[in-house]
């Protein structure tokens, strides 16, 4: 990280020659260990922070320009603060510019500023590197303009961003973890009233391994809208039966065995998925409290099964990293991990195992899919922050 940092600052000089003392930031890419399309249904989920991120170096203006440039895709973007539109082109740009705008919409004085951006998140794996710029670009707004944003707060804003500016209608899980996160820690999260509890994650001898596909997601806006609707109707159906029912996370299990012959397939197969798998994220809690990986494991794997068969938004590369995780030794469990039809999956995984582990599935996948999987070793890390060395 120090050494990423330096080469970014002396690249800010290179690039913008503004002589001014320059802040860096930082705000981490996320997994989901457990808790997969609950989100939106007003249910649990239990992300993680994780040592990949995206770093930024800025210093003020004396305009209300904001220039804004990425060594990634090496491009330069300017705007002014009275003066932001949505523009295609712009691609990447725009969810700084969607920060920018929402923070002064809330009322928050924003100055012009420089900010040169790096990010080591891979980008269209699910690791949220789009929630990663966003909460970096609004931390980075607010700190150089002496601006203080409580990290729910500003988790909230990227969240409206996103939503408004950008026009993807995404749950609050990315923006608040990557926000809120703690080191050596994961997220049980309420994403109905956003209450939430850091859960100790240190185990010295375990990885978290995250397994990257390779597979362009293509299907993922499409069936998104789908489900969604699907578990709207659902709502729709248990309120016809119990009364009540907000979100479908307040149908127990016991009431959807109860009800579930008198609902459609689709809809009965697509709220089994989120009923179970809002209980099994309460008890991953339960077990990771008490260090009990293997349990913790066997609920990956009831969910993963349950979004392979249920909610149907796996796919045969992602069930052939997870077939194949589960076959391996040190291996407490596996599931696909993001919204699904590609991305990634997240096993958890002896230390002493990592490197073999990551030899025999990669010539695995290989010989059935044709590609090479990329995987990153990943530890708790931090929420945004500023950076000082």
């Amino acid at each position: 990280m120090e050494q990423r940092v330096k080469e970014l600052n002396r690249k800010y000089k290179e690039i913008f020659s503004d002589g001014n003392k320059v802040r860096n930031f930082q705000a981490p890419g996320r997994v989901n260990l457990i808790g997969e399309h609950t989100d939106y249904n007003g249910g649990f989920v239990m992300p993680m922070a994780i040592n990949r991120n995206v770093l930024s170096a800025a210093a003020p203006r004396g305009d209300n320009e904001v220039h804004i440039h990425s060594v990634n895709f090496d491009k330069t973007i300017q705007f002014k603060l009275n003066n932001i539109e949505y523009r295609k082109e712009d691609g990447w740009g725009n969810y700084i510019k969607g920060m920018a705008k929402v923070l002064m919409d809330k009322g928050y004085k924003i100055c012009g500023m420089n900010i040169l951006f790096e990010g080591d998140i891979p980008l269209a794996s699910g690791l949220s590197s789009s929630a990663a710029i966003e909460v970096l670009s609004g931390k980075t707004f607010a700190m150089i303009s002496g601006v203080e944003i409580p990290a729910e707060e500003l988790a909230l804003l990227a969240q409206k961003a996103e939503n408004e500016f950008i026009g993807v209608n995404c749950g609050i899980m990315d923006q608040y973890i990557i926000s809120t996160g703690k080191k050596n820690n994961a997220l049980f999260l309420d994403c109905r009233d956003l209450s939430s509890e850091q859960v100790p994650f240190i185990f010295d001898d375990v990885y978290v391994v995250i397994g990257n596909t390779k597979k362009e997601r293509g299907l993922v806006d499409s069936e998104y809208n789908s489900r969604r609707k699907e578990c709207e109707h659902g709502v729709k159906e248990f309120n016809k039966i119990l009364g009540g029912v907000k979100d479908l996370r307040d149908v127990t299990s016991r009431q959807f065995e109860e009800s579930k012959d008198k609902l459609p397939e689709i809809t009965r197969k697509r709220c089994q998925h989120v009923i179970y798998e809002d209980e099994r994220v309460k008890k991953a809690v339960k077990y990771l409290k008490s260090k009990d990986l293997e349990s913790f494991g066997n609920l990956m794997v009831e969910s993963h099964e349950s979004l392979r068969d249920l909610y149907e938004v796996s796919c045969r590369e992602l069930d052939i990293l997870v077939e194949e995780a589960l076959k391996m030794d040190g291996v407490f469990g596996s599931r696909m991990t993001g919204a699904g039809f590609g991305g990634c999956n997240v096993s958890l995984v002896l230390k002493d195992h990592v490197e073999k582990f990551i030899v025999l599935i990669t010539e695995a996948y290989k010989k059935k899919t044709s590609r090479k999987p990329e995987f990153y070793i990943c530890t708790p890390e931090d929420g945004a922050k500023e950076i000082v060395l």
